[in-house]
């Protein structure tokens, strides 16, 4: 029987010690854990202050692209070189893709949706140029401008609603 009650009693002293052990187990896992993600926190939070403006450098340079593309402005700052119809309709079209060329590395700093719409209002622009060029009024570099001009008096330019995206994410950022 001694050596019984011995056993039940190492027991009895064992059985505090591990749930005292399993309590300050747990314990310090779950302070690892919080330490562990306020130290992700505050680097996620430097990251972020050092990365806005770029970003909105970003959005800065894409609204300018848009600018500069926008017809209105495009057909005024990019006057015909010869009156060849053609000639005229892919220096236009060559214009709108360098200046696109020269802020492809701007897509990592805004959201995928927005590149891709500014990525449609491009296209759009392109295809309304390709379309006037097709009529048969515009024969020369000339009335293919005016043609051009005429078209964007009666709606609003592809890159209009493009350019309203990006105001409006920016303003979502603040």
């Amino acid at each position: 029987m001694d050596y019984s009650q011995r056993l039940i009693d190492l027991f009895m002293y064992m059985i505090p010690s591990l749930v005292v052990g399993l309590l300050a187990y747990y314990f310090f896992k779950e302070h690892t854990k919080n330490e562990d993600g306020r130290r992700r926190f505050l680097l996620k939070k430097d990251l972020e202050v050092s990365a806005l403006p770029l970003r909105l450098q970003a959005y800065e340079r894409m609204a300018l692209y848009l600018e500069r593309i926008s017809p209105n402005k495009l057909l005024i700052r990019i006057p015909p070189i010869s009156s060849n119809r053609e000639e005229y309709e892919s220096l236009l079209i060559q214009t709108i893709e360098n200046e696109l060329e020269h802020n492809l590395s701007q897509q990592i700093y805004i959201s995928e949706k927005c590149w891709n719409i500014i990525s449609a209002a491009k296209n759009a622009t392109i295809q309304l140029i390709r379309k006037a060029s097709l009529l048969k009024k515009s024969d020369t570099a000339e009335k293919l401008r005016e043609v051009i001009l005429t078209e964007m008096m009666e709606r609003r330019a592809p890159s209009d609603a493009a350019l309203s995206f990006i105001k409006e994410e920016v303003s979502e950022i603040f």
